[in-house]
């Protein structure tokens, strides 16, 4: 008799455990996402690749998962959605900079998970780098700049840096430009300006060909 009541012991200790933790663990999935359990962001370079592989952690049944790019939904393939799901991030640009990946559960979709990519690059510079001009009228060079980490920027006029007068000369600077306007333009400001970008990757420059004509000049 005691060997019986001490199984039914065990057998009711055990259904009580069952009603304690079972609705729990129904309303309690966690989402990783490469093992991590927490929001990241991921360190990557242009032209590499990055998979994400998210899985549901304390799951009592089979659990739909759903991927986002920014605010658009990935099309997964019918294998890939299942408890555990997986996206490939090929060909990485510097336009994929800050671009997020939300991984999320289908039933309850405030259950998610999102990884930020970090996308390093030295700096790339553009710009119209020939223009002509008559004296007296204003002028505006436009570097057009794009850095991950963001570039300390600086104006050259003729392999020197640009001696700014206050009267003249004005500095603009976005996170996607650098700007030098010049009013009222004379034959001085004739020359070479070059745009210099430095990061703690790499130093890079773009010159622009300013050309200066005497008014009414042909």
């Amino acid at each position: 008799m005691a060997w019986k009541s001490s199984v039914i012991m065990q057998m009711g200790r055990f259904l009580l455990l069952v009603i304690l933790f079972l609705p729990r663990e129904m309303t309690s999935s966690v989402l990783t996402v490469n093992g991590k359990t927490e929001n990241y962001i991921l360190d990557t370079t242009p032209g590499s690749q990055a998979s994400l592989i998210c899985a549901v952690q304390n799951h009592t049944r089979e659990e739909e998962l759903l991927w986002y790019r920014e605010e658009g939904r990935v099309d997964l393939k019918s294998g890939n959605k299942i408890n555990s799901s997986s996206v490939c991030v090929s060909s990485i640009s510097e336009n994929d900079n800050g671009i997020s990946f939300t991984c999320r559960l289908g039933r309850d979709q405030s259950v998610s998970i999102s990884v930020v990519l970090n996308v390093t690059f030295p700096p790339l510079l553009s710009g119209n780098d020939f223009q002509t001009v008559e004296e007296g009228s204003n002028v505006k060079l436009v570097c057009n700049v794009k850095a991950n980490p963001q570039a300390q920027m600086m104006w050259y006029k003729n392999s020197s840096l640009l001696d700014l007068e206050k009267s003249r000369h004005q500095i603009q600077q976005t996170s996607e430009s650098f700007q030098l306007s010049i009013t009222k333009v004379e034959k001085s400001d004739n020359g070479t300006y070059s745009c210099i970008a430095k990061s703690s990757l790499k130093m890079e420059s773009l010159d622009f060909h300013l050309i200066v004509k005497a008014l009414h000049e042909g």
